[in-house]
């Protein structure tokens, strides 16, 4: 029988929410923070800004994972 231990998966999630949360506070202040559109740009289908985007989202991840960690 499978022995499922509820509270680490609880934990999992509690982790899981706040890390989403504390990545888009973190965009959110690099937007007020930097002087580039980076929404206008991205519609615009604009590839370096799309890297540039994706590199921060990367970044801000491996922080937060250490932290929570």
């Amino acid at each position: 029988m499978i022995n499922i231990n509820w509270i680490e998966i609880l934990n999992t999630i509690i982790y899981a929410g706040l890390g989403v949360v504390l990545m888009l506070v973190s965009m959110y202040i690099f937007d007020l923070t930097v002087p580039y559109d980076f929404n206008k740009e991205l519609k615009e289908k604009n590839v370096g800004a799309g890297f540039m985007t994706a590199g921060i989202f990367i970044a801000i991840a491996i922080i937060i994972r250490t932290v929570i960690m």
